[in-house]
């Protein structure tokens, strides 16, 4: 891992990220496994991807850590240690947290004894979190203060409830709560904080008792899906305003991401069902607003569940250099890059479709005009079932990783069959002067044949850290 003497771990700035960090080599990736029709369930695991092409084992699986449990339903990944610990030669990036967000489990892992072999270091078991009122654990940071901080969507009942729960980022014990007594919020999912001013800005996806087991729209209508933005003052740990985006602009706004440049307060947020993105910045008077700048419309179609089909807009990350904003559209098959230097007012300047729901169901109409027809995405001889869902890019912004997996309840819903057939990883090369997209024939990674039976892929992080993990102070 790239450090400078007597420093921690990362770089000082994003600039130096971009510029002095060394080309990933390896890949630790979330891979789950989910049992169907009576098949005895299977542990999830996390594998290591080989990704320097001088390798032998070039897009192969090098190594898996199998979790000690089943029915995880490992999701999101982060590190004990990040670029916000720079200054502290005592921190290192040497642990991968990862939450299970069925189970409510924390999976540690050591990836610094050996950083092609992880190890399991310590399961925090289901009970740590309910002993708080808390469950269902989803996005991990690290803080300047050796700690870790997830954030969880559900109580121990089974309702709907965002809040934050710290572990010390060595052992993994318990801290506590992170927010004032009483000011959880509806529902929860991903969060971004910047303590130069001083706030932190949470999402929602909905209660998992229901998403869990799949997307049923009425359970949008009978309001178990958020549509909402919540500010917090960072020092006081208290929400100072809540930003109701609609339920037609703004549902279900999922992850957000701050530029990386620790002086503007600034931020895009996607909201999945709407197919928007939104910006948030401070007005002249001070105040946190957030303006709709991108929307991907739905598409008219028959011989579906529903009469259009949104975007779904899963994952979203901005370039470390903050000139490119790109996101995923996991049912539409789309990749989309745009430039963000007015961010008011992006440009599409990048779009690769990749699978989609329309090319993996033969019996979908298209009623749009003008809509490019929809054909199979095929890698290395294999059918691509899925599309672009979980994206993390080179710093240096020119390879996007791209998984296809959403959640097993999702996947086979919308891709029958996915989790049997087995989910692929995939390449993107990046035009990073005035951008483009291209799908690399090349890359491939199939976990169709992995020991124990087939995977779908999620999650995607570097050792050294990435464009969606590290938080500059």
């Amino acid at each position: 891992m790239p450090t400078t003497c007597c420093k921690g771990p990362g770089f000082p700035t994003p600039k130096d990220a971009a510029t002095k960090g060394e080309r990933e080599r390896l890949l630790y990736v979330v891979c789950v496994r989910k049992s169907e029709g009576g098949d005895e369930a299977t542990p999830d695991y996390i594998a290591t991807v080989d990704v320097d092409p001088q390798s032998s084992t070039y897009c192969k699986v090098i190594h898996r850590v199998m979790m000690p449990n089943a029915d995880d339903e490992l999701h999101h990944t982060g590190w004990n240690a990040c670029s916000s610990c720079f200054e502290d030669s005592s921190q290192a990036r040497r642990f991968l947290v990862c939450p299970a967000v069925n189970t409510s489990r924390v999976n540690i892992l050591d990836v610094n004894t050996d950083p092609r072999a992880p190890t399991l270091y310590k399961v925090v078991g289901p009970e740590v979190l309910e002993s708080v009122d808390r469950t269902n654990p989803h996005t991990v940071h690290c803080l300047g203060s050796k700690q870790v901080m997830l954030s969880t969507m559900g109580d121990k009942k089974g309702n709907g409830k965002g809040g934050f729960v710290l572990l010390d980022n060595e052992n993994f014990e318990l801290d506590g709560v992170w927010e004032a007594e009483g000011e959880t919020t509806p529902f929860g999912y991903d969060f971004w904080y910047q303590p130069r001013h001083n706030v932190m800005i949470s999402t929602e996806w909905g209660a998992m008792t229901y998403a869990l087991k799949g997307f049923n729209p009425e359970h949008v209508a009978n309001g178990f899906y958020g549509s909402s933005l919540h500010v917090w003052d960072w020092e006081k740990r208290t929400k100072v305003k809540t930003i109701d985006l609609g339920t037609t602009d703004g549902m279900m706004p999922l992850e957000i991401r701050f530029f990386h440049e620790p002086t503007r307060a600034e931020a895009f947020v996607g909201c999945a069902l709407s197919g928007t993105v939104f910006y948030i910045y401070k007005d002249q008077e001070g105040e946190w607003r957030a303006d709709k700048v991108i929307s991907v419309g739905a598409l008219s179609v028959e011989g579906w569940a529903l009469p259009q089909m949104p975007a779904v807009i899963s994952d979203i990350l901005i370039s470390m250099d903050d000139r490119f904003l790109f996101f995923s559209c996991w049912m539409l098959g789309e990749l989309r890059q745009y430039d963000v230097s007015d961010p008011l007012h992006p440009k599409l300047v990048g779009k690769v479709r990749i699978g989609g729901i329309p090319s993996c169901s033969p019996g979908l109409k298209v009623l749009d005009e003008g809509v490019e027809p929809y054909e199979e995405t095929v890698v290395n001889g294999k059918k691509i079932v899925g599309a672009p869902q979980m994206i993390q890019l080179s710093l240096d912004g020119k390879r996007m990783y791209v998984s296809t997996s959403l959640i097993s309840a999702w996947d086979n819903q919308f891709y029958p069959g996915l989790s049997k057939k087995g989910g692929d990883i995939l390449q993107v090369s990046v035009n990073t002067e005035e951008g483009g997209l291209r799908l690399d024939p090349s890359f491939h990674v199939d976990l169709s044949g992995e020991p124990g039976g087939p995977s779908v892929a999620h999650e995607m992080r570097y050792p050294g850290g990435d464009c969606s993990s590290d938080i500059w102070l």
